[in-house]
């Protein structure tokens, strides 16, 4: 891409509202935010900026998914419960288990425990079976298929991202506006390398607000 083309997008880039502060002022995350103008056409942008849009469009959605899904699974967890079963040990305590596998490794089936047991795997059958049921009437498991494959999908752009050569500010912005997305634990994290990436990506901002004067 010729130097035209990334003069013609770094105005709309350097006046979004992510690039909008100073180096001091805290860059707000927004989509889309430094990206170019809707109303521009992606073959006048630059290609890192391109993927980025596409990235984040993913990462939202799998956030929403996950938060979704999250919600969904409190609703079930609150209405049916975790599938268990409750079983008398020998010795007299009362314990619940969560799989037919802990069922299994906690009796040791002699010929006192098959009873117990048979009748423990029909508890958790039955407890299971609420599960799906109210699984499949609020779409739960559903929710969380569409949030794996969003991730996955998010996680192929963000490699995308990484092997897309930037051909602009923005397009260097982006791929640093990624990696804080992804990676830093918290916002305004105090760790390294954070706070030195975050003073890389305002260091950019500054230089092209200064380039392009309002």
């Amino acid at each position: 891409m010729g130097d035209s083309d990334n003069t013609m997008t770094l105005p709309r880039v350097i006046r979004g509202r992510l690039l909008a502060g100073t180096t001091n002022a805290k860059v707000e995350r927004q989509p889309r935010a430094f990206a170019c103008d809707e109303s521009e056409k992606d073959e006048f942008a630059d290609p890192a900026v391109i993927v980025w849009r596409k990235w984040r469009r993913a990462h939202e959605e799998t956030e929403r998914l996950c938060r979704q899904q999250q919600r969904l699974e409190r609703q079930l967890v609150e209405t049916v419960g975790f599938p268990c079963a409750t079983i008398r040990l020998r010795d007299g305590e009362r314990v619940t288990l969560h799989s037919l596998k802990a069922l299994r490794e906690v009796l040791d089936l002699g010929p006192e425990d098959v009873a117990k047991c048979a009748q423990a795997e029909a508890d958790f059958a039955a407890h299971q079976a609420r599960w799906n049921t109210a699984d499949s009437e609020i779409g739960y498991s559903a929710t969380l298929r569409a949030e794996c494959e969003a991730a996955d999908r998010a996680q192929d752009l963000l490699q995308a991202l990484s092997e897309t050569p930037a051909t602009s500010l923005a397009g260097v912005v982006a791929k640093l506006d990624a990696m804080l997305m992804e990676g830093e634990p918290s916002e305004d994290d105090p760790e390294f390398p954070w706070p030195q990436i975050r003073a890389a990506r305002d260091d950019l901002v500054r230089i092209g607000k200064e380039q392009v004067p309002d």
